[in-house]
């Protein structure tokens, strides 16, 4: 129940966050266990994060 729940966070999350990225991208988002307890700011955050990071290394190569 908890995993559905962080999955559609998550998902809802990346939809808004889909523009951002190069065209024909592929991104898998994996939830690490704490994830069921974070709050949504918390996860949102998170995932930022992680995205700026995957495009500034996408952008080095």
């Amino acid at each position: 129940m908890v995993r559905n729940a962080v999955r559609r966070r998550l998902r809802h999350l990346m939809a808004a966050r889909l523009p951002m990225l190069p065209s024909g991208a592929t991104v898998v988002v994996r939830a690490l266990p704490g994830a069921g307890l974070a709050a949504r700011a918390s996860l949102a955050a998170d995932l930022d994060k992680a995205l700026a990071s995957a495009l500034r290394r996408a952008q080095d190569q």
